[in-house]
């Protein structure tokens, strides 16, 4: 791992969290997906070495529970889902280096030595755990068969996981009010041996990789309170006969957790991808052996960072292995407002929008231009028709098709000029924006960058109106077009980690040959080929009758899934149970069935509204408070003058990074003192990860909010 900017002499991988062989995709994972499939295209324009490699989490209890219920053996279930998500992947121009899955020999060695390794290095003991006991089913219930009360949070949890409070990891034994999902019934606390992992020596370890660590701030900071806590150590084993066995262990009851073997697939995957392609074309130890320090980015949802922060970055420490470079947190995906559920049908599966005849780059651009990489993102088939026919089709579509048709037309291809140098200065200005929105891990950036300079492009060639001079003044005519023909260019290149089939399109539109992925950003100040056929229009418009259609289609889908939901009240823990049962993945999770606050119901007047003083600032000084765990104290320039604020964010922000930030403040909120420090003004923050208001435009210091 380095701290030197994209791209770098050492080798990347990118990973995105395996996908769980237990049901069907739907865009909340693929956002995770494409996300990582456009980072790691992203690092080969820079010209960084770079794999993607993933693969299917064939382990864990849903697996066994449903292949049960089908009569079939839990491979035999889990790697029909594993052949689907392969076919699947493609369709949406995912494309991996490697992608194995959980059980196959590679990941299970792997798995083993690592284990073993960890023992021998005695970071293993054995210690008794309270498991939770079924007696009408006369069994030891694993994690997933246990429901109950999270203890640090009073929400209702799973057994491994409060996925509906705060999202820490449960140890064995840690639930309250146990219940067995098997049966329904309460379950009583047993006693059994278990191996545990002696994370709660990596402490200091960990605290240091977290200053180090690149990506979103969510994952980042979230794992710091868990250190500050205290940490626990891990259980690595579990009671069941499903999964990958202890190494030497002779009780065929008991397998490793499979939080142990399901990271060790990003190693299993890259070194099956070497094994492939020889190690002189990508060499796995380069990236993964300590002293090699490759660059690893694992992008994944914001459910599991705990997983990714403290247990695998120990378990890799312990074990002698290189340490992720970046991890990016994904935001959860909404329909509509509500929470994805994949049980009651809330949810726009993969499959579904391929037959509705949607190209994929169309959802590849949504997803990742639409808000940060760590924001959630509302699904609804109008933005998804905003977005498409604003940008995509008015903005870039547009820009390419006019200008290359009066090219084709005028000089049957590129006029032979020079481009000139202010086009030349304002690609060279695009291309420092991928570069700079691929180390910001921000792939709204990154595609923006390309929007951006198709707006210049359009502006440029309406300002100069070349259809005008092709008779008043024939070179600057010329000139024009020779520039809107080589910003077209730059645009397909910029554009290609986002939207790589239609980038490939226009790509062969100006007659390249080869692959536009195969480009650097440096070529697309390259002059384009002299000549090219009549292009055609690579964008389509989403009309407002199919909008309303798929609309009416998604109401009547939510609709009877808030009937379920009503239906299914009496019996809530079965309804979480179904839920749990198809959505074990550790792919950014998007079927929780966590709901946003429903909207004030008393309304305020215009007049009110006019009374908030709201402005637009700039934090200048950021710094925790002694003794508050949450509070930081900010000072905020607005303008007329430069305000000192307390703000409950000191967990949820990297505080260093902070001033040089814009902001929104409440200038004439109430003066209040906490913790000794007088706050004099509120920054606006949106959502649990405190995600800073700002301005999408430059207005200044000072400038209220209307």
């Amino acid at each position: 791992m380095s701290s030197e900017d994209f791209p770098t002499d050492r080798p990347a991988v990118v990973t995105c969290g395996l996908p769980y062989a237990n049901g069907d995709l739907h865009i909340g994972h693929l956002r995770g997906y494409i996300s990582a499939d456009a980072f790691n295209r992203a690092l080969k324009t820079l010209g960084q070495q770079s794999a993607y490699v993933c693969g299917s989490d064939m382990h864990g209890t849903p697996v066994a529970v449903n292949a049960e219920a089908e009569g079939v053996d839990p491979e035999t279930f889990a790697l029909r889902w594993h052949d689907q998500y392969q076919e699947t992947f493609p369709q949406f121009n995912v494309e991996f280096d490697n992608y194995g899955h959980t059980h196959d020999d590679t990941n299970t060695a792997l798995t083993q030595d690592i284990v073993r390794t960890l023992d021998e290095e005695g970071y293993v003991y054995e210690d008794a755990v309270l498991v939770a006991y079924d007696p009408t089913a006369d069994d030891y219930l694993p994690d997933r068969y246990v429901e109950g009360t999270c203890p640090y949070c009073g929400a209702h949890a799973r057994g491994d996981e409060c996925d509906e409070g705060c999202q820490r990891h449960l140890e064995p034994g840690e639930i309250e009010n146990p219940t067995s999902v098997r049966t329904g019934n309460p379950a009583e606390y047993r006693e059994r041996t278990h191996k545990f992992f002696r994370v709660s020596e990596f402490a200091d370890f960990l605290t240091d990789f977290l200053d180090g660590l690149e990506g979103t701030s969510n994952a980042r900071n979230q794992p710091r309170q868990w250190i500050e806590e205290g940490l626990q150590d891990w259980c690595l084993t579990r009671d069941m006969d499903w999964g990958i066995d202890y190494p030497g262990s002779e009780d065929e009851d008991i397998v490793l957790y499979v939080w142990v073997d399901a990271p060790i697939e990003y190693i299993a995957s890259t070194k099956q991808y070497t094994e492939r392609v020889g190690a002189e074309a990508y060499d796995w130890a380069e990236v993964w052996q300590h002293d090699a320090g490759g660059e690893i980015v694992h992008i994944i949802g914001r459910d599991i960072i705990q997983h990714h922060t403290i247990f695998w970055p120990a378990m890799l420490e312990a074990a002698d292995y290189n340490t992720p470079r970046g991890v990016a947190a994904t935001g959860f995906i909404t329909i509509d407002g509500k929470g994805l559920s994949t049980s009651r049908n809330r949810a726009i599966w993969a499959k579904e929008y391929l037959e509705e005849g949607f190209h994929p780059d169309l959802l590849r651009y949504y997803l990742t231009t639409t808000g940060g990489l760590q924001q959630d993102v509302d699904f609804t088939w109008t933005a998804f028709q905003e977005k498409v026919n604003g940008e995509l089709v008015g903005t870039i579509g547009n820009f390419w098709y006019r200008s290359l048709l009066f090219a084709y037309r005028n000089y049957e291809g590129t006029p032979d000029v020079a481009v000139s140098s202010d086009v030349e200065e304002r690609i060279e200005g695009a291309i420092g924006a991928v570069r700079a929105g691929v180390n910001d891990y921000s792939l709204r950036d990154v595609g923006l960058a390309a929007t951006r300079l198709a707006q210049f492009g359009n502006e440029y060639i309406q300002q100069h109106e070349p259809w005008k001079l092709t008779d008043e003044d024939p070179e600057q005519a010329a000139q024009v077009i020779r520039d809107c023909v080589q910003i077209a260019k730059a645009v397909g290149v910029l554009l290609e980690p986002i939207a790589p089939d239609k980038a490939q399109a226009l790509w062969e539109q100006i007659g390249e040959t080869g692959s536009v992925a195969d480009a650097h950003l440096e070529d697309a100040l390259e002059a384009p080929p002299r000549t090219f056929d009549e292009p055609g229009e690579i964008f389509e418009k989403i009309e407002d009758d199919r909008v309303e259609e798929l609309e009416e289609t998604l109401e009547e889908k939510i609709a009877a899934a808030s009937e379920d939901d009503e239906d299914e009240g009496a019996s809530e823990s079965e309804a979480e149970t179904e839920t749990d049962d198809t959505a074990d993945d550790e792919a950014p999770r998007m079927d929780d069935d966590t709901e946003l606050e429903p909207l004030a119901t008393d309304r305020i007047s215009f007049d009110d509204f006019q009374d908030l003083d709201i402005r637009v600032g700039e934090i200048v000084v950021a710094e925790g408070i002694d003794g508050a765990d949450d509070l930081a104290r900010l000072e905020v320039d607005i303008g007329l003058e430069t305000r000192q604020v307390v703000a409950g964010i000191k967990r949820l922000h990297d505080l260093e990074s902070l001033p040089g930030t814009r902001c929104i403040l409440l200038a004439n909120m109430e003066p209040a003192e906490l913790f000794g420090v007088e706050s004099n003004g509120m920054v606006l923050a949106a959502g649990e990860a405190a995600d800073l208001l700002t301005t999408h435009g430059d207005a200044g210091l000072g400038e209220k909010v209307r």
